[in-house]
């Protein structure tokens, strides 16, 4: 949304995060490479998981403008753009609370309206009344066109990345601190508007958690109907598939049911919208996030009591993590402070919990997410599928690294402190 003033500013390239913008044009290249190989380096078609790769075949496949041409397909484009326009209808119909985000540059603050919860259950909702009426084919669609859905996914984002790059240019426009470089390569990945809006409809917010989360369990639902179709029902389905649907599924139903935490973290009150979120959530998390599911499609594996038991506890484990100490820190934020609570108050009146799983690691929260990840890759036996966990440890290492430098430079004195008081970042007693 345009603010009252323009608050135009250019940071030093000492700020560039990413390599800077080097860093920047290899992942606006890098990503859909990587997306696009995740898949054909796992995948049926291909032949196995990894293939057994023969250079003078990779060669032929690449210079044969027929392989190139299946990556695309018009009747699967007009689906994704429809599935973007359900959240959207979703989110401007289905009714929600709304929500005031932290104040803005200029004094003022966003209104938000959250009902990302409402979507996913309605969306399932349909998806379930398809699988009863008509059975479990129709959902194979999303598995039998998945890397033209991947396709339509990329371009669908990278249009609306550049778009929002375009109009960052009006008057009036509040920029992200981090995206108003005097490298427009770096601002296009790394975002360079901090709230592109039409209306009182937020754009980043509303990517963030709308289309790519909810995809990403419909993705794994389609994966479920593949396996019943090819095994003979449903009853038939391996409870390592299962497994993932359920644990998956739980995961993202958490984050939408507790969507108005997101209103304080860096993405949201920092980072601008870019290349890097537009592709990210869009694209790269459904299509990534769901290769456990699609692995266990042609690798059907039947776990049996001992390893069902290691990988429940794992994933229950890091759940009770993630949430509960979600749960603190949403609740210290919002001044539910309790008796047992130990803090300090900064010279800027801000508060730092160093208590419960605050005071053992600096971001408990990580930390849950990455054992569920674990679990998550367990159920396989190819070390493709644990790309994921490897991706999240890089991303979450890096995110509290970003965090912790942006705390150091508001807090001070105040926040070495802190982590004297808490020196572990990720993993308690460990880092």
């Amino acid at each position: 949304m345009a603010s009252s003033q323009s608050s135009v500013v250019s940071t030093q390239a000492s700020n560039y995060e990413f390599l800077g913008p080097p860093g920047a044009l290899l992942l606006c290249t890098g990503v859909p490479i990587t997306t696009y190989a995740l898949y054909f380096g796992c995948s049926e078609e291909s032949g196995g998981c990894p293939p057994k790769f023969v250079p003078n075949e990779i060669f032929a496949a690449l210079s044969d403008p027929e392989w190139w041409k299946a990556l695309w397909d018009t009747q699967t484009t007009l689906p994704f753009i429809a599935w973007i326009t359900f959240c959207v209808t979703a989110w401007a119909v289905l009714p929600g609370d709304r929500v005031t985000g932290t104040i803005l540059r200029t004094g003022e603050r966003k209104v938000y309206k959250i009902n990302a919860f409402s979507t996913f259950v309605l969306t399932l909702g349909l998806a379930f009344f398809v699988i009863l009426c008509y059975g479990s084919a129709p959902l194979t669609y999303l598995h039998r066109n998945f890397v033209t859905l991947l396709s339509a996914s990329l371009v669908v984002s990278v249009f609306q990345a550049l778009a929002c790059y375009a109009i960052s240019f009006r008057p009036g426009t509040l920029l992200a601190l981090g995206g108003s470089t005097s490298n427009p390569i770096y601002n296009f990945y790394i975002g360079r508007e901090l709230n592109p809006s039409i209306g009182s409809f937020d754009l980043k917010s509303f990517n963030q958690l709308r289309p790519g989360f909810i995809l990403w369990i419909l993705l794994d639902l389609s994966m479920v109907c593949e396996q019943a179709v090819r095994r003979g029902g449903f009853s038939q389905v391996t409870d390592s598939l299962w497994f993932i649907l359920i644990f998956q599924g739980l995961y993202v139903a958490d984050i939408l049911y507790h969507e108005h935490e997101i209103f304080t973290k860096i993405d949201i009150t920092t980072d601008g919208f870019g290349f890097m979120h537009s592709v990210g959530y869009l694209s790269w998390l459904p299509f990534t996030h769901s290769l456990q599911a699609r692995y266990l499609v042609f690798k059907p594996i039947v776990l049996g009591p001992v390893w069902t038991t290691t990988i429940v506890v794992f994933n229950l484990i890091g759940y009770y993590i993630f949430r509960v100490a979600n749960a603190e820190k949403n609740d210290f934020r919002n001044g539910k402070i309790d008796k047992k609570s130990s803090y300090i108050t900064t010279e800027l009146g801000s508060k730092l919990l160093t208590s419960g799983w605050w005071g053992r690691c600096r971001h408990p929260n990580y930390f849950g997410d990455l054992l569920m990840a674990l679990a998550w890759s367990l159920p396989t036996c190819s070390p493709i599928p644990y790309f994921y966990f490897f991706y999240l440890v890089a991303l979450l290492t890096h995110r509290q690294r970003r965090d912790d430098e942006a705390c150091e430079k508001k807090y001070g004195k105040e926040w070495k402190k802190y982590m004297e008081l808490v020196p572990y970042r990720i993993v308690p007693s460990v880092y």
